[in-house]
């Protein structure tokens, strides 16, 4: 297996001109990002002829884009629906083992290994996720459940790792609990290090003993605070035994940010909303998407790459690339069209509540250090055609600009030649006109806004007595403070997250605090 697989950054590697690359490479997302914003402002001043004429192009494209991603979006989301009125372990009972892309006599012989990765959090949220397992629609004794505690997370988390043990123990086929010491040599503490600790575990205790194989395998990385809906597991081994080469592919639900987004304020759950929406677009545009959060994979192509990383701080992406390169290529991510609930950003004040928003916000930005990575696997691997090296490069780094740029061109920017562009300008049609352009466009663009507010009612839990029947007019008003969020606790954050890469500052990997105040 190529030593590049598990580089976390520039200093690991070994040869001073492969640093240079790939330092090279850290640098380019942010300078890419710092240079667009400057050139716009600078060249407001001596060309604001161009640059207007350039922004009224780009509120076109991103209109249009928009409109895009809209109809994505519902076409996604319909084939959510739907999937979540099968009972999917019905549809498996019907399949015949002819039609299996694996050589298997029975999907029965799918085993599910779910990890379950624990920092403080508290009893009640872990058993909320250990329910959600009870209850799904599918044979427990074909599940085995590892719970991967933090050393470091103290004795609280201990004694919630013996609650756990005690209560849910015995309700599985097997369950494990595992600690991740504190403190090992070329670890970053986090969900990466943690689970990729507890896999090896795992292995050698479970699934080698008992001579599982591995390509009966998947393995569900899950967040501590995921519940899956019922049908998650029966959905999953159905979509990985109708999938072709299903031990090349990574699947990947939706992420409902809904566990206790009645308790969250305007501006979180315009966060977590627009995130689930994401999400669900990239079902549909799946052909250059990555994992994200709790995903499911084949237990062989984990153990091809040897597990998660652990120098690095986004490994549910990671993951994927790792795989990508050890295949040359011929690894991908499968939508499942079916989602799992996952927690908004709750704090006990609004205030904290926007601070770890933007730290959260922040480390989902740090995506980007896959960038160099990737890049670098693209120049070591000669194997992988130039033309999907191309096609993923483009649509990734596309993808962090547009993070860390289109928002203060969108809403800011627009307005600067007006400002700055001097008397000249000023006299001109185009300086008369250019602010109404703009204005237009955006306004035509809250169609979609509007139908973007609609489904989030629709996706939302059940009120809680607390909160009065007014609270659901105020989930659909809460849509104006976009514009404010999407810059805010979205371009903020990641146009940081890229300039600490570029500066070589290199971030840890920080838990978001779990807190559900509504009981």
């Amino acid at each position: 297996m190529p030593d590049y697989l598990h580089i976390g950054r520039a200093s690991d590697l070994a040869e001073k001109r492969d640093r240079r690359v790939y330092r090279a490479f850290e640098i380019m997302p942010g300078l890419l990002a710092w240079t667009t914003i400057l050139l716009i402002i600078l060249l407001s001043f001596f060309v604001p002829v161009f640059i207007a004429v350039f922004i009224i192009i780009f509120d076109v494209y991103w209109f249009i884009k928009t409109l895009y991603l809209s109809l994505h979006l519902r076409v996604s989301y319909n084939k959510l629906r739907e999937n979540l009125k099968i009972n999917w372990l019905e549809e498996l009972n019907n399949l015949q083992p002819t039609t299996y892309n694996l050589q298997l006599k029975s999907w029965r012989d799918i085993y599910h290994v779910i990890f379950l990765p624990l920092y403080k959090e508290d009893f009640s949220l872990v058993s909320a996720s250990m329910e959600g397992l009870l209850k799904s629609n599918y044979p427990k004794e074909k599940m085995i459940v590892v719970l991967c505690w933090e050393e470091r997370g103290g004795e609280a988390t201990r004694q919630t790792t013996e609650e756990i043990e005690k209560t849910y123990g015995n309700k599985f086929y097997k369950f494990l609990s595992t600690m991740h010491p504190a403190g090992l040599q070329g670890e970053m503490p986090g969900k990466g290090s943690n689970t990729a600790y507890g896999a090896r575990v795992a292995k050698e205790q479970i699934i080698d003993r008992l001579e599982i194989p591995y390509s009966h395998i998947l393995v569900s990385n899950l967040d501590i605070d995921t519940v899956v809906f019922p049908e998650y597991f029966g959905v999953l081994t159905y979509t990985f035994l109708m999938t072709d080469r299903p031990l090349r592919a990574s699947y990947q639900p939706v992420p409902l940010y809904i566990n206790n987004i009645w308790e969250a304020p305007s501006f979180a759950r315009v966060v977590a909303f627009s995130a689930t929406f994401w999400h669900t677009i990239k079902q549909e545009k799946h052909e250059t998407a990555t994992t994200f959060s709790s995903h499911s994979m084949p237990w062989q192509a984990l153990v091809d790459v040897d597990f998660w990383q652990k120098n690095m701080v986004s490994e549910d992406s990671r993951i994927f690339w790792q795989c990508f390169l050890r295949y040359n290529g011929d690894y991908r991510v499968v939508p499942m069209y079916y989602p799992v609930s996952m927690d908004a950003n709750v704090a006990y004040t609004s205030w904290q509540t926007f601070k770890n928003v933007y730290k959260q916000q922040r480390r989902w930005g740090y995506g980007v250090e896959n960038v160099p990575y990737f890049l670098f696997g693209f120049v070591k691997n000669k194997a992988i055609p130039k033309l999907k090296k191309w096609k993923y490069g483009f649509m990734i780094v596309e993808g962090f600009h547009s993070w860390a740029t289109n928002a203060l061109i969108i809403f800011l920017l627009g307005w600067l030649p007006v400002i700055v562009g001097g008397s000249e300008f000023n006299k001109s049609i185009l300086s008369f006109n250019l602010p109404f352009i703009t204005r237009t466009i955006m306004t035509i663009s809250m169609i979609g806004l509007v139908s973007t507010a609609v489904l989030s009612i629709v996706l939302l839990p059940p009120r809680p007595p607390k909160f009065g029947k007014f609270k659901y007019l105020w989930m659909v008003l809460q849509w104006l403070l976009f514009p404010i969020t999407t810059i805010g606790l979205g371009l903020l954050p990641g146009l940081e997250a890229q300039t600490r890469l570029m500066l070589g500052k290199y971030m840890g990997f920080w838990v978001t605090p779990k807190i559900r105040i509504v009981k």
